[in-house]
């Protein structure tokens, strides 16, 4: 049978931007690397002080969102929760250090995407780009990556979740029949979307961030598709 996408007819697509368009993850994990080598803790092992980090991180995300910002903080936390040295003035710099030089990396694109953007608008789809974090530090992005031009709008949520895809298919009157929400994050990009009654894609990658892991679902209504890929180019033989 075929998915809406191959019959020809134009979809609405929904498309993640951290580590579907280009590299985010890998860029916290070295400064979380560095965090921990830093900390250099007695008692606790990498992997334990590792998941202190994302029980605080979890919290954090409750009042500061996501972002460079928010993950600062969140290494701070957890330097104040494990180490018997206060967090002077000092140590707290060099702790933002490591997650603020994050904001300064070149945006690289993963291969394959502006090639299957280019194929993706010329058959007259219609794409969004939607993504969630701090508003500045995404647009930030989006215009430093050379892919804005593709894409007829841009939205940055605070969350990714099945109120937020109502919204914007209710802000741009989309047809939830043929919109589908593309990304790399089952959590945040495919379980809310069919929650939602979108159609989704799933485009592994192998550097998502822990707290984004999560069972795939599965179609909840009929004529719902779920397409799992290998990788961003494939959709070049779906859409």
């Amino acid at each position: 049978m075929l998915t809406p996408g191959q019959n020809g007819t134009p979809q609405t697509l929904l498309i993640d931007a951290d580590d579907t368009l280009w590299e985010n993850n890998v860029y916290f994990e070295r400064a979380i690397a560095d965090f921990i080598s830093f900390l250099n803790h007695h008692e606790f092992t990498p992997l334990q002080v590792r998941e202190r980090l994302n029980d605080v991180e979890r919290e954090s995300i409750k009042t500061h969102g996501y972002g460079v910002n928010s993950f600062a903080n969140a290494l701070c936390k957890t330097f104040e929760c494990l180490s018997v040295e206060q967090l002077t003035g000092e140590l707290r710099e060099k702790i933002h250090a490591f997650a603020f030089r994050i904001a300064e990396h070149p945006v690289e694109i993963i291969a394959g995407v502006p090639e299957t953007l280019r194929h993706l608008a010329a058959r007259k789809h219609h794409l969004i780009l939607m993504t969630k974090g701090a508003p500045a530090e995404q647009i930030s992005k989006v215009e430093r990556s050379g892919l804005k031009n593709y894409f007829a709008a841009v939205e940055v949520v605070g969350e990714k979740n099945a109120r937020a895809y109502h919204a914007v298919a209710e802000k741009y009157a989309l047809d939830t029949d043929v919109t589908w929400m593309i990304g790399n994050s089952p959590r945040s990009d495919v379980n809310p979307a069919l929650e939602a009654g979108l159609h989704a894609v799933f485009v592994p990658h192998d550097m998502t961030w822990v707290l984004e892991h999560e069972e795939l679902a599965a179609p909840i209504k009929a004529g719902q598709h779920l397409l799992k890929l290998d990788r961003f180019s494939d959709l070049t033989s779906h859409f």
